[in-house]
């Protein structure tokens, strides 16, 4: 179709996400900063801007994409800023950076996120944090003083505080949400299970056929994804109890997906800038679409409605279409998103009549997904594109549509174009 925003190329892309690295987000981050620069012989001086994504911050390194950049080689004169948008947080980063080269701001950008689940900072309740704050003055009084402190104080209080998931306008969890949704749009408790049986093989099948080597920086000596379960059945599935709504939800720890640790990395430029380089660009960043919706109702549909202005601005249909990789946060979250884009009367009362129609599921993450590789909030994104992108390079299509979820009900969705191509 026809299109007029300037094309901008994505070069090759790293990312890893693993159970357990046991290694600060900075750390990751500088792995997955490293490993990109090394795979591309990029030099880091000649990056003209970083952009790095993550969600549950450690105070220390508050702006994790300068403190993961100079940290990793790339001049002190190179700046960068760090993103927090949930599950989408990678993504909006590339975007951001895809506005900065065609404002003219930048020419060559790196953007990425990373996660890491096992080690988050964990707070003092804030009954103790304001005594806390007030300890120095109260020690001027000695003995007394450090009594009155305690004064107020129940047990309760002195228990640690992790990071909440739930959401802070809802007072929801996700898995809450994926529940009645899925019960909304009429998926079964057998339709995710199987949804998510077939990710852990398809994972499994394209780690065994060497597909991920070239997209894994190791990382405390590992190479592969160790979230994947090839050899799971529907009947361990099926064992599984509800996770959420108990006893009749739908939602297991088997078909949501994993909390991982991970990072990714992906170069940007606009052509000129890369062919003087001497690189040849994988992909074309053609059209992106944030969106926002009801959080109480449609937390999870957002992919759906981030689709439509995708296609409609490029003018396509998903026959055009030939990768498709949507992030799976919950088997139900993905199934319930095609339920809608397949209803004509979904599209009718919430998509200006625009139907997207019903997507292939042999398009739809081949290669496996969040429920198999795991999930680090802030690395996903660059996963994805890493993923559409080589997709394309190995044959499967001229277009590349990638769609996610993110808690506050927000909505992503991009189509990429195969270089080469246009």
């Amino acid at each position: 179709g026809q299109y007029s925003r300037p094309r901008l190329f994505v070069l090759p892309t790293m990312s890893g996400a693993v159970r357990k690295a046991v290694l600060l987000g900075v750390e990751l981050a500088q792995k997955s900063l490293k490993g990109l620069m090394t795979k591309t012989a990029m030099d880091p001086a000649l990056v003209d801007y970083v952009l790095y994504g993550t969600v549950i911050q450690e105070p220390k390194t508050s702006n994790i994409a300068r403190e993961a950049s100079i940290n990793s080689g790339f001049p002190s004169n190179v700046p960068g800023h760090t993103v927090t948008q949930a599950c989408i947080s990678a993504n909006q980063c590339f975007t951001t950076g895809a506005e900065k080269i065609l404002s003219g701001q930048a020419d060559v950008v790196v953007a990425g996120g990373c996660e890491t689940f096992s080690d988050v900072p964990i707070r003092f309740s804030r009954p103790v944090r304001q005594r806390l704050i007030k300890a120095p003055k109260a020690m001027k009084k000695g003995a007394a003083g450090l009594l009155g402190l305690t004064k107020g104080l129940k047990m309760k209080d002195l228990a640690p505080e992790a990071p909440a998931i739930a959401n802070y306008t809802t007072g929801e969890v996700m898995g809450h949400s994926a529940d009645r949704l899925s019960a909304r749009f009429g998926v079964s408790r057998a339709d995710q299970d199987a949804f998510s049986l077939r990710s852990h093989h398809n994972a499994a099948a394209a780690t065994e056929a060497g597909l991920y080597e070239d997209e894994i920086v190791r990382t405390n000596g590992i190479t592969s994804e160790n979230n994947i379960k090839g050899g799971s059945t529907m009947e361990k599935l099926q064992s599984l109890k509800p996770a959420f709504i108990k006893p009749h939800g739908t939602v297991t720890a088997g078909n949501a997906s994993a909390l991982t640790d991970g990072a990714s990395a992906m170069l940007m430029m606009n052509e000129a800038r890369a062919l003087e380089l001497g690189y040849t660009p994988k992909s074309i960043l053609r059209s992106w679409a944030y969106v926002a919706c009801d959080p109480f109702e449609d937390l999870l549909l957002g992919p759906t409605y981030a689709i439509a202005k995708v296609l409609k601005e490029m003018n396509l249909s998903i026959a055009d279409i030939g990768v498709i990789e949507i992030h799976e946060a919950f088997a139900g979250q993905v199934l319930s998103n095609l339920v809608a884009m397949e209803s004509k009367k979904f599209a009718d009362d919430h998509l200006d009549g625009f139907h997207i129609g019903e997507l292939p599921m042999d398009k739809i993450n081949t290669l496996g997904g969040s429920l198999s590789l795991g999930h680090p909030f802030g690395a996903t994104g660059g996963r994805l594109v890493t993923t559409a992108s080589n997709r394309m390079v190995r044959g499967e299509g001229k277009y590349a549509l990638i769609a996610a979820c993110a808690d506050g009900g927000i909505g992503h969705a991009c189509i990429l174009e195969r270089y080469g191509d246009n």
